[in-house]
């Protein structure tokens, strides 16, 4: 049986009873990086039978641990396109204003990430459009809109150099990475 659907956590887990082990690390690290894997297979990938592995995943999957499983698409063989990075201010910072600016954000595909950041700017997004043409039709009706942007800063990837799809685990929960 393939792993292939999204699902949301039953109920909220405190994260601080959530203990992974070094056996439900490797099943993260496993998932990340193939999300496709059978049961059977990553239950053999980590030493474990299928039961024991499959309530390991169910409990990382309930607690919210594990979110979802997707795909990673090669974008290039499909269009060309451009990947943008902005960093962008609000006028303002009262609570009414970034939340007329999150909610506004959700209705572009266009911008395909967004966090709140501190230390100088409010936002930092990713964009990923067909060409600066679109990007400057985005960032124009971003700011017809009248929802609080004040500036703005574009940086286009001319390559993308490293991205992670092996998570920093170990190195996140204090153990030795080499393990």
């Amino acid at each position: 049986m393939t792993i292939t659907s999204g699902f949301p956590a039953q109920e909220p887990y405190d994260m601080a009873t959530i203990r992974l082990d070094d056996r439900d690390l490797q099943i993260l690290q496993i998932l990340a990086r193939e999300g496709r894997i059978t049961k059977a297979d990553l239950a053999k990938r980590v030493n474990l039978s299928p039961t024991p592995c499959w309530e390991r995943l169910k409990r990382l999957e309930k607690s919210g641990v594990v979110c979802s499983y997707h795909a990673e698409v090669d974008l290039q063989k499909i269009a060309p396109h451009l990947t943008i990075f902005v960093m962008l201010e609000l006028d303002q910072h009262k609570a009414e204003t970034f939340q007329v600016f999150e909610r506004m954000i959700q209705r572009f595909d266009e911008i395909t990430a967004c966090w709140a950041i501190g230390g100088g700017f409010d936002y930092f997004l990713q964009v990923v459009t067909p060409d600066t043409q679109s990007y400057q039709v985005l960032i124009d009706e971003l700011l017809s809109a009248r929802i609080g942007i004040s500036r703005y800063f574009t940086y286009v990837v001319i390559k993308p150099v490293k991205q992670a799809a092996k998570l920093p685990f170990a190195v996140l929960l204090g153990r030795d990475p080499s393990d």
